[in-house]
């Protein structure tokens, strides 16, 4: 009898067929979810930006990229929620290592698990809109100018947009959704309600987009830049996509990780480190009914 399938002959006569269970170690169901979660998110996202770009305006706007954006991570948030956390971002993996969430020593496995699969997410939209990227562009891919199709796949600053500022930019948008993760997540505050962390996570996703992306396309996350831009420099694009904005590259990788921090940091200096334990709690509870 081969090793993969087991027969087994039941009381009743009948015969059932078991199939061994394929057990992985903690660490492996960890960067698997992590990297599912990611790539879907990613494809997604990508694929939201792409078909606003090829289609020339008609067939979505920048709020749709919103939209796609923020269904994406909801989506990537019910793949790996249980499994990985499904952080889809180095910046709040880096976060939560500061904060004692994550052990550091899990750290190079997140990266690794976002930057493939958004690598890879990449990959697969170029090819699913290879067609249109070629025939919108002309087959010429550049990086600027009116048929740029880079800004597909990584994140560029706006014309009017200085290093400094963009740097900013990336350190405030990051800090906001660190700050806003870390309260839909605060059990001792106002969570979100079992079910719907998912949503809500879109939810705060597309509301950034609305209110802080138009400087720079709120990458907020250093690998969902960093991995795409690897792919457009190896697939077309050339090193431009390092020269743009001023060498514009670095900074959702440097600022990002320093806005998770600050933005985790100022919620639980703020909130967090001031909840009053379950004992004061009832005493002020007792209190108000007197």
């Amino acid at each position: 009898m081969g090793p993969s399938v087991e027969l087994e002959v039941s009381m009743q006569g009948k015969l059932e067929v078991r199939r061994p269970e394929i057990r992985l170690n903690e660490l492996s169901r960890v960067a698997l979810a992590e990297f599912l979660s990611t790539y879907v998110m990613m494809t997604l996202g990508l694929g939201s930006v792409a078909q606003v770009v090829t289609g020339e305006g008609g067939k979505g706007t920048f709020f749709s990229i919103n939209i796609g954006f923020g269904l994406a991570v909801a989506m990537g948030v019910h793949i790996g929620g249980t499994v990985s956390g499904a952080h889809m971002n180095a910046a709040v993996s880096f976060a939560l290592c500061v904060f004692g969430q994550l052990p550091w020593k899990r750290l190079p496995l997140y990266i690794f698990a976002q930057l493939l699969a958004s690598f890879l997410a990449a990959a697969t939209v170029y090819g699913v809109y290879y067609d249109a990227i070629y025939t919108f562009s002309g087959g010429n891919l550049t990086v600027t100018g009116e048929k740029a199709t880079a800004g597909i796949f990584a994140t560029y600053p706006a014309p009017y947009l200085s290093v400094f500022g963009g740097f900013i930019d990336q350190v405030f948008g990051t800090a906001i959704l660190l700050l806003c993760l870390m309260a839909l997540s605060d059990e001792k505050n106002k969570p979100a309600a079992k079910g719907t962390e998912s949503m809500f996570v879109g939810v705060l996703v597309v509301l950034i987009g609305i209110s802080l992306g138009s400087n720079s396309g709120y990458a907020i996350n250093p690998t969902r830049d960093l991995g795409p831009r690897l792919f457009t420099a190896v697939a077309g694009w050339g090193l431009d996509v390092f020269r743009a904005g001023k060498f514009w590259f670095w900074v959702p990788i440097v600022a990002t990780p320093i806005g998770a921090v600050l933005g985790g940091g100022l919620y639980k200096v703020c909130v967090q480190m001031h909840h009053p334990a379950p004992s004061e709690q009832y005493q002020e509870k007792d209190n108000s009914e007197e």
